[in-house]
């Protein structure tokens, strides 16, 4: 293997001059990063930076206008779509339904795909998957680790979370970087956009700071977990 082989190799994605344009709003512009295999991406910056713009790309759900996105240097996004994860910033669950019932519906929309069962999704985010109370009636933290037990469900290699930790409580942020540290732990590649740098700071091994649709610093972080 040649040492560019060998770089490659360890690229989840790459983004190369990537742009995207609503009308004449650029929300990505001439953007261009590289994510390692079993790193943690850390994406900050105000709001209308690009950040949502750039995950949603990443997973497949946005064309870019210009440029091009590789995923495991195979293809694009939706070439590879069931081995990403794209937890959005909504929940996108069902109040009326308990954990493992969200989860049950959800796991009937990958027919002939390899998925956790419901129980060990919920399981692996710390929750009892034999809890009876409907999800309207969760914390904000235990709604978003049910979001996160949808996304693992079909055991993604990249994981793409729109501002995780939202409206969660110091405990429950706790709770979901502690998770997330794992996660990364076993080779899996974490892109988190949030407004709260400093939840995510035990696990980031880079920040990009996004500034007008353009990356406008990339540094190391400091992860302690």
């Amino acid at each position: 293997m040649t040492d560019r082989e060998a770089a490659s190799s360890t690229i989840c994605a790459r983004v190369e001059n990537v742009s995207k344009l609503f009308g004449s709003f650029a929300a990505l512009r001439q953007v261009s990063v590289d994510l390692l295999r079993g790193k943690c991406y850390v994406l900050i910056g105000e709001n209308g930076a690009g950040k949502s713009t750039l995950l949603r790309v990443l997973a497949g759900l946005l064309r870019p206008t210009s440029g091009k996105v590789t995923i495991f240097g195979e293809g694009e996004p939706h070439d590879v779509r069931d081995r990403i994860g794209y937890m959005s910033h909504a929940p996108m669950l069902y109040d009326e339904f308990t954990g493992q019932e969200n989860l049950r519906y959800f796991a009937s929309l990958y027919p002939g795909q390899k998925c956790l069962e419901p129980a060990d999704a919920l399981r692996q985010v710390g929750l009892d998957p034999n809890l009876s109370r409907p999800l309207g009636q969760y914390s904000q933290g235990m709604r978003q680790r049910t979001s996160l037990a949808r996304v693992l469900m079909p055991v993604p290699e990249l994981l793409l979370l729109d501002e995780p930790f939202s409206n969660m409580d110091i405990e429950s942020t706790r709770q979901m970087v502690e998770l997330l540290a794992g996660f990364r732990h076993s080779s899996r590649t974490i892109v988190i956009t949030t407004h709260q740098r400093e939840h995510a700071a035990p696990i980031a091994d880079w920040v990009l700071r996004l500034k007008g649709g353009r990356v406008a610093e990339c540094v190391p972080g400091s992860p302690s977990l």
